[in-house]
């Protein structure tokens, strides 16, 4: 493949998640060249934090690629930007694949215009990236379907490290039957894909745990927050 003649996207600081402790766990924020995935049952706060970053991302006048497998309602971008919506979606390139092909092609023409560098692009997110990739296990098309998969990780790694840009996955579990644990779908090649991994958890009421499995520089660790009507906050017990 031949690299574009533009050049890439400036490079950035690390994003912040919008919550402090969370942000020290990271060392400051969520990287710049790398993919990190949030995994965990429904509920506990994968899409809003994401949402949470990229309403930020886009009211700081940079674009947002937002790959989306299951619908982000404008409601919620309103509520986490506390504005109109439309001030926040005119810098996001929103996509909403209805099958693992459609999801392949946007994660594909989204990466090419990052590259191209025409555009400031601050996030990329696919929410969530095993939905279509579910679906096709235990049927004759779950070879190919973990193939696709794997080409649309490899490309969004790509793309992360030529324009340094954060590249947030969320992920679905299944419950492993030896251990009783809830376990990251895709297994080893998506834990080995991502250089941050963050398991989201429920803990009572608005409150929710986000434990860090792994970092390339950071130890693992662990903080709660809340979700809030208006996105995500910190602790309030934090000091």
């Amino acid at each position: 493949m031949t690299e574009p003649t533009a050049p890439p996207t400036a490079p950035q600081e690390r994003l912040s998640t919008g919550i402090p402790a969370l942000d020290r766990l990271l060392g400051g924020g969520y990287d710049p060249d790398g993919l990190t995935m949030l995994y965990g049952e429904g509920g506990t706060g994968k899409t809003i934090l994401c949402v949470d970053a990229a309403v930020r991302v886009a009211l700081a006048e940079r674009w947002v690629l937002y790959v989306d497998t299951e619908g982000v309602s404008a409601e919620r971008v309103a509520a986490a930007g506390g504005t109109d919506p439309a001030r926040i979606l005119r810098k996001w390139l929103l996509a909403s694949p209805r099958n693992l092909e459609e999801q392949g092609q946007a994660v594909r023409a989204g990466c090419a215009l990052l590259r191209e560098g025409s555009r400031p692009f601050g996030l990329v997110v696919l929410d969530s990236a095993t939905l279509h990739y579910r679906l096709a296990l235990g049927t004759p098309e779950e070879d190919e379907a973990r193939t696709e998969l794997l080409r649309e990780l490899a490309e969004l790694l790509g793309t992360a490290l030529h324009v340094e840009v954060p590249v947030l996955l969320t992920n679905q579990v299944y419950r492993n039957a030896t251990t009783g644990a809830n376990e990251p779908l895709g297994g080893s090649f998506l834990l080995h894909v991502a250089k941050t991994v963050l398991r989201l958890e429920r803990v009572a009421g608005d409150r929710r745990r986000a434990v860090l499995l792994k970092h390339r520089s950071r130890p693992e660790g662990q903080v709660e927050f809340r979700i809030t009507r208006t996105g995500v906050a910190g602790d309030p017990t934090e000091v």
